[in-house]
């Protein structure tokens, strides 16, 4: 038996004979043409080919996948038609008076490049989408267009990389599990594969040695690891794993509720708009936290309010009447962005950061209010601010607020009815959840960052791993005075940080009478076991 491994982007376990599949390799070569304008128009042919197929495309993902993943290749098509894009192109024929292959070719690498080199996760997978369009352009004008290999059976299929295109010309039902050497959690494909509810696998140390195609091989989603030629015993222990997600999907649209009868709502996490789809794959009942700091990062200047505006419309209403909970910008700290222009400090973690900055530049953070107020119209979107630690501030937000509403009433924009809370996070505002309680509708505990200044412990620095403990008693009576003082004043409470998913403390949660837990999506369908199995 051979043991790989990589990073897991969907769990599962998939049992079944390897295949290894490698594209065709494109050799761009450099030309002169004397006739440029024949070049630009036979590159503008190609960019309707391409169009065309990526239509096809769309098509097919929304039959065998569904409408939301369909709209990768809508991104696609805008893509195709970027300004920037088609006049760097565009401009090399011209200028350079070289063949529209060689153009597309340099300037799909450049692209490439600038998303690669940005520091969002999210943002640096486009790059895979700007290759796979520059290949697909490449391969219509060289007439090398490559269809996806046929398969006579049920593989686990093994490449260096795919494209979303490569990944939805498969058939469906031949797929039991992806593993590719390169990739990302936030490529296009690893999307498509927690969608069609593949167990996947990305950076994976695997060899494509053609033989190996037809040898029998495990993926483990849960752990990272590819078995090749596995022994009985581990086998055994995967067919097991497999079981019992099945046995977790049989929990999908059941109650999570307790023996008693107690119901906990049980809400994801999301860090962009793309999760939204794992969310409603694992059947989580609203979306408990929404980070909106990826709208901030990864580029040169604010967000607009109608950028934003399009990316909550589209959250609330792909959650369809579900509960949206959007917390306000919480950059600093570990997260930055340089056109905030906010100078380096000596401890960032408690600096002018999250809502310290949306207090101090008001525009801002009513650009945002006016955006999640507008986007409320389209389903149940509520609102918590982070790093609350006076009820002064909550006094200045709630003025805000009414602001921003007063705004939008006198042009007429329609926005619904929606809560606002704060995230509970700092020992201040524990000690004076009684006095907050009445001014929201709910806390939020982000247990990661209340452990942290609790405990006076970084939670980054790796030397103090030994005593940072999350379990410490400290913590846990925070928690319990938290949801005392919520219930006392008619607030309800949740928990949104990593503490939600450890299952370990979910009965004493449910005890000091949580009303709310949000967890990473893949944790769902485990707590909701975990719930429904407690008094």
């Amino acid at each position: 038996m051979e043991t790989r491994h990589g990073k897991s982007v969907f769990s599962g376990v998939a049992i079944g004979k390897l295949f290894i599949y490698k594209k065709a390799k494109q050799v761009v070569e450099k030309h002169t043409v004397e006739d440029t304008e024949a070049e630009v128009a036979r590159y503008m042919a190609a960019k309707e080919k391409a169009k065309e197929q990526l239509e096809l495309l769309k098509e097919k993902t929304m039959k065998d996948v569904g409408e939301a993943e369909a709209e990768i290749f809508e991104a696609h098509q805008m893509l195709l038609e970027d300004l920037d894009f088609v006049e760097g192109i565009t401009g090399m024929i011209e200028q350079d008076k070289v063949n529209a292959e060689y153009a597309v070719f340099v300037t799909g690498e450049q692209c490439a490049a600038i998303f690669m080199s940005m520091d969002d996760d999210y943002m640096r997978g486009r790059a895979a989408d700007v290759n796979d369009i520059s290949n697909r352009l490449i391969a219509i004008l060289s007439g090398t267009q490559v269809s996806a290999e046929a398969m006579p059976e049920p593989v686990i299929i093994m490449a260096e990389d795919l494209a979303p295109s490569e990944t939805v010309q498969f058939e469906k039902d031949k797929i039991l599990a992806l593993v590719t050497q390169k990739g990302s959690a936030n490529s296009h494909t690893a999307i498509l594969a927690r969608m069609m509810n593949i167990p996947c696998i990305v950076t994976a140390d695997i060899d494509l040695d053609p033989e190996l195609t037809g040898k029998q091989g495990i993926v483990d989603g849960f752990t990272g690891n590819i078995y090749i030629e596995p022994d009985e015993v581990t086998a055994a222990v995967m067919e097991e794993k497999e079981e019992r997600k099945l046995l977790l999907q049989s929990l999908k649209g059941l109650p999570t509720v307790t023996k008693s009868g107690k119901h906990i709502h049980l809400y994801a996490n999301i860090g962009s708009e793309e999760d939204v789809d794992a969310v409603l794959e694992n059947d989580s009942e609203g979306i408990g936290l929404f980070r909106s700091e990826f709208l901030y990062l990864g580029r040169d200047t604010y967000p607009t309010e109608e950028e934003q505006f399009q990316v909550y419309k589209n959250v609330i209403s792909k959650m369809n009447g579900k509960k949206v909970i959007i917390r306000t910008l919480d950059i600093g700290a570990d997260k930055q962005a340089d056109y905030f222009n906010i100078p380096k400090e000596e401890n960032p973690a408690m600096g002018f950061r999250a809502i310290r900055i949306c207090l101090n530049r008001p525009e801002v953070f009513k650009t945002q209010l006016r955006a999640i107020f507008r986007a409320s119209a389209y389903g149940t979107a509520s609102i918590m601010f982070p790093m609350i630690i006076s009820v002064k501030e909550v006094k200045k937000i709630k003025e805000i607020v009414e602001e921003v509403k007063e705004e939008l009433r006198k042009k007429d924009i329609p926005f619904g009815d929606v809560e606002l809370g704060i995230m509970v996070e700092t020992p201040a505002a524990v000690m004076i959840a009684d006095m907050l309680a009445p001014e929201v509708d709910f806390f939020s505990i982000g247990t990661n960052d209340l452990t942290q200044y609790t405990l006076a412990i970084d939670r980054q620095n790796q030397s103090l791993d030994d005593i940072y403990d999350p379990h410490h008693e400290a913590v846990l009576r925070m928690i319990q005075r938290t949801i005392e003082c919520a219930h006392a004043h008619g607030a309800w409470c949740g928990i949104c940080g990593e503490l939600g998913a450890d299952m370990e403390l979910t009965r004493r949660f449910i005890q000091m009478g949580i009303d709310e837990l949000s967890v990473s999506p893949v944790f769902t369908l485990e707590l909701r076991k975990k719930i429904r199995e407690a008094e």
